[in-house]
C-alpha cells in the first residue's frame, strides 16, 4: 500500500531553483506552476521510462544578464521497498 507513495524515479537538476529565474519566491518557497512549465520536458521523461533527457534552460544572472544552460540529465530508478502490513492480533 505504501509502495505507491515512494519515489520510483529521480533526476538531479542541472541548476538550483532560483528567485531571479522566478522558480522560487524571495522567501524560498517553490513556485510549482512555474517549475512545472519550465521543466515539463524533464517531468515527462520521469514518467515515460527515459534513461536520460536533454534540456535547455534560460537563466538570469544577478547583474540582469540572461544566458542559457544546456545539459543531458541522467534519470535513475530508485529502490522501492515493499512494506508488509501487520495484522493486529484479535
Amino acid at each position: 500500500m505504501l509502495s505507491g507513495c515512494q519515489i520510483h524515479r529521480f533526476l538531479i537538476l542541472h541548476k538550483e531553483l532560483d528567485a531571479d529565474d522566478g522558480e522560487m519566491t524571495r522567501t524560498r518557497k517553490v513556485r510549482r506552476v512555474v517549475v512545472e512549465d519550465k521543466f515539463a520536458d524533464l517531468i515527462t521523461a520521469l514518467y515515460d521510462g527515459s534513461s536520460e533527457q536533454y534540456t535547455e534552460t534560460e537563466v538570469t544572472y544577478e547583474d540582469g544578464r540572461k544566458g542559457k544552460i544546456t545539459a543531458t540529465l541522467e534519470i535513475r530508478d530508485a529502490a522501492v521497498v515493499e512494506v508488509k502490513q501487520r495484522v493486529a492480533a484479535e
